[in-house]
């Protein structure tokens, strides 16, 4: 592991893989699991790192094909890198752009060289390479940045899922060689699709490459949560014990608890902010849609218990906002699902501690799974 860095499995749940570990990087350290909400553009949206810090995050995700499209990493840098330009002192990871090649990008031409592309924001025609992720990342001065992968939807045909898988593992090399910054973490990236060989195969040749971090990419793009859940059964056992295990982009609770379940130490995703964004709530009772109709007149926090400043007001009062097209309405609930999240986080540390994640999970399970049998009756939460 790079020099600024350690990691450090502290306790395995003695009923599962599910483990709580501490990940120390150049601007602090990082209890595991952990989830990281998204910064795109080095902006969590609408929401003060201030704030930010009281949802209790940790460490926040940034994207260097974004930031090199606007403002140019080059500014960043000249503004003093990420976290001075964010404003956020804690660790940052900054993702390469994979995703956004196969999301974004117009008309977006792998080759082996790398990808060449139509930026989305004013048509100019890029070029991103593993060398040219690692030195955006280097520039940028994130804590932790990505490989460059190469990412296909879900379903996919055999020879694809292999041919991106392959180009993925020359990439990782290559962006390995490039990387010279001894306070940054460079973690690889294990593609694959639902091919069980093929996903076994990748992340054996990355770890034999020894990189600080591993990621499981490709996931959530499609595929049946299932699905999602048996390729973790046979990737995660794949990866270093004594290294960050990584899940790209997976955000519904219940995905996060079935993959700490299996032994996976890191999260990232835009759900929570969005859905807070289009006003919905995260709650141990399930999803709250508050642009509903039976929520005009209720009375009650989104949460009982809840410390966030939505839960100061109420479900009514947020619903207002909503149709009244007040900004804050989306800024509460934002706040409120980043802390949702970052407590389920903290009780699965505690649980998997206490040797009791199983119950854990499966108590939460039931709770979620309650309130979606009674929102198809009609039930009101």
């Amino acid at each position: 592991m790079a020099s600024s860095f350690s990691f450090q499995v502290n306790h395995v749940d003695a009923h599962c893989a599910a483990r709580q570990s501490t990940f120390i990087t150049p601007h602090g350290r990082v209890e595991m699991p952990a989830f990281m909400p998204v910064g795109t553009l080095g902006s969590v949206k609408g929401i003060l790192v201030e704030l930010l810090r009281q949802t209790g995050t940790q460490m926040i995700l940034a994207n260097a094909y974004h930031l090199a499209l606007r403002p140019g990493e080059e500014v960043v840098g000249a503004l003093g890198g990420l976290h001075r330009f964010v404003g956020w002192d804690g660790p940052i990871l900054t993702d390469s752009g994979g995703f956004q090649l196969f999301s974004l990008a117009q008309g977006a031409q792998v080759t082996e060289h790398g990808a060449l592309f139509r930026s989305h924001i004013d048509g100019r025609r890029m070029e991103l390479t593993p060398e040219r992720a690692i030195a955006i990342q280097e520039t940028l001065g994130s804590d932790v940045a990505m490989v460059l992968d190469h990412v296909v939807g879900l379903p996919a045909e055999g020879e694809l899922l292999r041919e991106a898988a392959e180009r993925t593992i020359r990439w990782a090399q290559r962006c390995r060689a490039a990387a010279r910054r001894s306070d940054q973490a460079l973690f690889a990236i294990v593609q694959g699709g639902l091919d069980p060989e093929l996903r076994v195969d990748c992340a054996r040749r990355l770890v034999a490459m020894g990189f600080d971090g591993y990621a499981i990419g490709g996931l959530s793009v499609g595929e049946p949560p299932e699905a999602m859940y048996q390729t973790l059964d046979v990737t995660v056992p794949a990866l270093p014990h004594e290294r960050p295990r990584y899940l790209m982009g997976v955000g519904r609770p219940k995905d996060l608890l079935e993959a700490i379940y299996r032994g996976v130490d890191l999260f990232d995703c835009v759900m929570p902010t969005r859905n807070g964004r289009n006003a919905m709530a995260f709650t141990d009772q399930g999803p709250l849609r508050l642009r509903n109709a039976q929520y005009e007149k209720d009375s009650r926090p989104i949460e009982q218990g809840c410390p966030c400043p939505a839960c100061r007001h109420s479900r009514g009062y947020i619903r207002h906002l909503f149709f009244a097209e007040e900004m804050l309405g989306p800024i509460l609930l934002s706040l409120h699902n980043i802390a949702y999240y970052q407590r389920l986080m903290s009780q699965a540390r505690a649980a998997v501690i206490e040797d009791r994640f199983c119950q854990f999970r499966e108590e939460k399970s039931r709770k979620w799974q309650e309130s979606a049998n009674g929102a198809k009756s009609g039930a009101k939460p």
